[in-house]
């Protein structure tokens, strides 16, 4: 099996954009060889979240999402394929993760709904899309997620040393490398999302650029306890969960007979961030937390995970050879690389399946 070039697609429960990589899989190595960040439109990324957040639809709305996100994501990688100065026809395949609206794995008819036609990525970039990962997995009983763990654990695990792999996204996931021990990994509970919400709503901002408006507030103990509180934390793996759960409703409820300011209800979202993910992995031996995902560039969150983890090393992925930027869309390219050769993508004792599968359906140009 010789080197082979694949393109990643990954657009986030954060939705700041799409996060697109070329890369050169040869075996069991894989080498980042181009990436590009491609805007999303603010109208899009409204009518998605509009979705998300439950407001009315129907089949109509949701067939143009799907119809916009194809072209969204085949623009992309025709960006890349620009950028990189590559010729579509020698790249193998397209990983497209597509855009999650909805997520619901422990339901009576579980399911999950990513958005973001493949039809169209492989008619206007010329180039196989590989995409659907995750029903797969779940038609074996699992969570469809997370499904990087297996990635992770080709990337980072050693014989001799402890690693978790944390990706603070929208939602924080943890990838547990335990030597002579099975993988783990699941969602820790929410990562960026909340606080991005919280400052859009307060201050018309995106996110909360190096955390400054959470390191102007306090935390407030009342709240946080409250927000603890929530049943999700103390689920045993496995478990996943997205912007269904976590979002301003959600927020506010806790909020209703308290009152809190405005930035020491940021200051405390991000203390629940680090908390939830810390409680999870002291539980294991002392080794390198390894972090990426948007997350990352906050000082505030990886300082405080660095004082809650005392024993452990606390670094970026970066520091560690993988851009923190682009660890998700690689994976998602090396998935339909293991799609294509009819290798599993799973690892059933990550997302609760019962047996390892290929993930993806195959959609050629």
């Amino acid at each position: 099996m010789g080197s082979e070039r694949y393109i990643g697609i990954m657009s986030g429960t954060s939705m700041d954009g799409v996060d697109t990589v070329l890369v050169d899989i040869n075996g069991s190595k894989i080498e980042l060889l181009c990436e590009h960040a491609f805007p999303m439109g603010e109208n899009l990324k409204q009518s998605l979240l509009d979705v998300c957040m439950g407001q009315p639809t129907n089949l109509k709305a949701i067939g143009e999402l799907d119809h916009r996100l194809g072209h969204l994501f085949a623009d992309a990688v025709l960006a890349l394929l620009e950028k990189a100065n590559v010729d579509p026809a020698t790249i193998a395949a397209v990983g497209s993760h597509g855009q999650t609206v909805y997520h619901s794995p422990e339901s009576a008819y579980a399911f999950t709904m990513q958005l973001g036609d493949a039809n169209i990525i492989s008619a206007k970039t010329g180039i196989t899309t590989v995409a659907d990962f995750r029903r797969k997995d779940m038609a074996y009983g699992g969570q469809g997620a997370p499904l990087v763990p297996a990635f992770h654990q080709q990337l980072f695990s050693q014989p001799d040393l402890t690693r978790v792999v944390l990706n603070i996204g929208g939602i924080s996931n943890i990838t547990i490398l335990t030597p002579e021990k099975p993988v783990t990994g699941f969602d820790t509970g929410p990562g960026n999302m909340l606080m991005d919400a919280w400052i859009h709503k307060h201050k018309g901002q995106r996110y909360d650029n190096n955390g400054a408006w959470a390191q102007s507030g306090v935390v407030h103990p009342a709240l946080l306890e409250s927000l603890l509180s929530d049943p999700f934390f103390a689920l045993s793996a496995p478990k996943s969960t997205g912007r269904e759960l976590f979002n301003l409703a959600w927020l506010d409820n806790h909020l209703t007979k308290l009152n809190v300011k405005p930035e020491d209800v940021q200051r405390t979202l991000a203390e629940l961030t680090a908390i939830t993910i810390t409680d999870d992995v002291r539980t294991e031996t002392p080794g390198e937390l390894l972090v990426c995902g948007g997350g990352a560039h906050n000082p505030l969150l990886m300082q405080r995970l660095a004082e809650l983890l005392p024993d452990w090393t606390v670094v970026t992925t970066a520091e560690r050879g993988v851009d923190i930027d682009n660890m998700e869309a690689m994976a998602f390219a090396w998935l339909a690389y293991r799609t294509l050769h009819q290798l599993p993508g799973n690892l059933p004792e990550v997302t609760g399946a019962n047996q390892l599968t290929s993930l993806g359906a195959i959609y050629p140009s």
